[in-house]
């Protein structure tokens, strides 16, 4: 089986990062459940709603890192469902060094057979499908695990079959909110 995984909110647990990084770079005292939600649309969404201008995200993706690597974990059961898929392959809208440093840190990466990051490898972001089709060059996927809408959109797109982690407010085949569920569903899959 092969595949493709979005990586914040899916992976990692980096919302909570995410979260007080946009609350330090908009300077008030913001909801941080409220601020989950948009960041959970996505991040552009959020600097919209919020009214805070686009060309803070540089500062905004900067704040983000050093948090991230201080703060973000792999969630439970994950080691496990790496192992036990054939090819992972993560296309995210976060930069290579911080996905790489965070894959490494947890001693994670060497389940990766490709790391696609967006905006570094000069696709559009998602849901646009251009990075997906990509990926569909090199492998044929089988399932695409994401916890935003934006993530299982292309997939949808493609004909993929697609599994919202941790969102149930989101249409997909199949909804899990922990990891330790998996290896039974994706292996009642194949038979």
């Amino acid at each position: 089986m092969n595949i493709l995984w979005d990586f914040d909110g899916t992976l990692f647990d980096t919302y909570p990062a995410l979260v007080d990084g946009f609350i330090k770079l908009s300077q008030r005292d913001l909801d941080r459940s409220e601020v989950l939600k948009w960041l959970k649309i996505d991040s552009l969404t959020a600097f919209k709603h919020y009214g805070i201008d686009e060309t803070k995200r540089p500062e905004y993706k900067r704040i983000d890192k050093q948090f991230s690597k201080e703060f973000s974990k792999p969630f439970e059961h994950l080691e496990r469902v790496l192992g036990a898929v054939e090819n992972n392959i993560i296309v995210t809208h976060r930069d290579m060094e911080s996905t790489i440093y965070l894959l490494e840190k947890y001693h994670l990466s060497h389940f990766f057979k490709e790391i696609v990051s967006v905006e570094e490898h000069g696709f559009n972001r998602k849901p646009h499908p251009a990075s997906y089709e990509h990926v569909l060059k090199k492998y044929h996927i089988d399932l695409v695990v994401g916890d935003r809408e934006l993530d299982l959109l292309p997939a949808r797109k493609l004909g993929i079959k697609t599994l919202a982690f941790q969102n149930r407010n989101i249409e997909a085949d199949f909804h899990l909110d922990s990891y330790e569920n998996f290896v039974p569903l994706i292996s009642n899959q194949h038979k």
